[in-house]
């Protein structure tokens, strides 16, 4: 749970940065890349990413737009720049919205109170598990995987 917002800021700020390095590894011919068929694609889940922040952030009662959650676009330049700009926007929205003391308050989250700060690190959690997703769909699809957690099996072998 996030206390502070300058902890959120700096989590939020690492975590934004990974997600922009996987979804610039996507290309328009691999959007529709699953694990298997049926399951979500990496479009989809870059998609996702880009339009999730307006719903975690509606629960803190802060305010942020997106496209269209089921409009999936076509072209992987344009989720790129969508969640570029909705990471903007978070940062914006909690820097000039959010306290230290509203990070503790309690919140409505699907049935049950939560505090800000608690709903906050679900966001990143969140992001931080599509991510993952979307990384081992760019092994398959043959794209590279960037190292946002730490060095890929490519990064050790040019070392």
């Amino acid at each position: 749970m996030y206390r502070k917002v300058e902890d959120f800021l700096l989590d939020w700020s690492h975590a934004s940065h990974g997600t922009i390095q996987v979804l610039e590894s996507l290309t328009d011919d691999t959007l529709g890349q699953a694990i298997v068929e049926g399951h979500s694609t990496l479009g989809w889940l870059g998609w996702h990413l880009a339009t999730a922040p307006a719903y975690f952030l509606g629960l803190v009662g802060l305010n942020v737009e997106t496209g269209d959650p089921q409009a999936v676009p076509h072209k992987a330049s344009e989720i790129v720049e969508a969640y570029k700009k909705v990471a903007l926007a978070v940062e914006h929205e909690v820097k000039e919205n959010m306290t230290d003391e509203k990070f503790a308050e309690e919140v409505e989250m699907h049935g049950h109170t939560s505090p800000r700060g608690a709903v906050l690190r679900l966001f990143i959690d969140h992001q931080t598990h599509h991510r993952g997703q979307m990384t081992v769909l760019l092994r398959q699809a043959g794209l590279p995987v960037p190292g946002v957690m730490g060095p890929t099996k490519e990064d050790r072998e040019k070392a």
